[in-house]
């Protein structure tokens, strides 16, 4: 056993000042190597980890340790780690989830926030934090008074410091814009790879759907509002190039699919695709196991599998090892090389997530829009 959790273990029958003494120096949970050691301080029946981690145990029962309010759950978790988790408390018949009392970490999606863990080795990079000396690009809203989806949208814009009419800027479209700016920081990203000369100056254009399982499951309306509303109207009203390889789609889980159904409808109209976590689901894994929602993104994977063309030119393909999806991710490599894109594939030891999508983010940028290439023309 690790030092701390000897420690830990050997407060049984312990006082509570001797419990307060150990617990104010340190920070929980305790990493130590790969081992990490969960703990909660309270009355409980039984308390559980319920950590997201695709092939482990949904959850994991914490021991007592004798004579205190102390429980622990030891994990083994690979270097460079990071980990979303709740706690399972019971008392009688109450059966709640909580957020671990003793880690402030926290990460949030548009379900509420989860407790996260950050294994050994693992930081949170230093360029998705705030830089006071880096220059703020602005949003601004742009509005659709018709769209194929028969309705009005809004679409927000970034554009980078200092946009220039006599230059010429390339596009990046995000689909869940607004869940990018808010759960993976994408305006602080942008602002700091851009001061920093990683990404050159580009425009973002961060569209959100109505009704999204439908819309992002291979849907024509969804990809002829991004062609021929979106793109025509943005290069109308903004200096920006005027071919493929400066336009690039992101998305991440349905996202993904998004913009890999729309580059596949409209071959030559997008250089670039960024998937995250592609929900990649198709008939040979076992169709039941996603559920209905997912029959159209299944189709249509059958479909781009028959006959996958040439949707773009660059593919940057990122997935967490510790969710679901990375089997399907893995598995389309080999097809994204085989039509000629250049591709590649970036594997994290993280799970389905806000932040795992984030992290992946100077990575899938730098790459489609390296900064020296814009420094020729300062």
């Amino acid at each position: 056993m690790t030092m701390a959790r000897d420690q830990l273990i050997a407060l049984a029958g312990a006082d509570k000042a001797a419990i307060d003494a150990f617990m104010r120096e340190r920070r929980f949970p305790i990493v130590e190597g790969r081992d990490v050691t969960f703990v909660f301080r309270g009355t409980a029946n039984a308390v559980r980890l319920r950590h997201f981690v695709y092939g482990l145990p949904t959850e994991m029962p914490f021991q007592q340790i004798g004579g205190t309010d102390l429980w622990y759950c030891t994990l083994d978790v690979p270097l460079r780690s990071r980990l979303e988790y709740k706690l399972e408390v019971i008392k009688g018949e109450r059966n709640k989830w909580i957020q671990d009392p003793l880690n402030p970490l926290l990460a949030h999606d548009p379900f509420g926030a989860n407790s996260v863990c950050q294994g050994a080795g693992y930081y949170a990079p230093d360029w998705t934090e705030p830089d006071s000396d880096a220059r703020s690009g602005s949003l601004e809203t742009l509005s659709f008074e018709q769209t194929p989806f028969g309705d009005n949208r809004n679409v927000t814009l970034y554009l980078p410091p200092r946009l220039r009419q006599n230059r010429r800027y390339p596009l990046l479209i995000v689909q869940d814009g607004s869940d990018y700016l808010r759960y993976s920081q994408l305006k602080t990203v942008l602002d700091n790879l851009i001061h920093r000369r990683e990404v050159a100056p580009l425009v973002v254009a961060l569209s959100d759907p109505r009704d999204r399982l439908t819309e992002y499951a291979d849907d024509q309306r969804h990809a002829d509002f991004i062609v021929n509303s979106l793109v025509r109207r943005l290069e109308r009203e903004l200096p920006l190039y005027k071919t493929p390889q400066q336009r690039c789609l992101m998305g991440a889980s349905f996202g993904a699919v998004a913009s890999l159904a729309a580059a596949w409808r409209n071959p030559g109209i997008f250089g670039g695709l960024i998937l995250q976590s592609g929900s990649f689901a198709f008939s040979d894994i076992g169709n039941g196991t996603r559920g209905a929602v997912f029959d159209p993104v299944v189709r249509f994977m059958n479909a781009f599998r028959d006959n996958p063309g040439r949707p773009a030119d660059k593919l940057f393909v990122s997935c967490g090892v510790y969710e679901s999806l990375i089997y399907e991710n893995r598995s389309m490599v080999p097809l994204f090389q085989a039509t000629g894109m250049e591709v590649q594939f970036v594997e994290a030891r993280d799970g389905h997530n806000w932040e795992n999508w984030r992290d992946r983010l100077r990575d899938a940028l730098s790459w489609m829009f390296p900064g020296p290439l814009w420094m020729m023309y300062e």
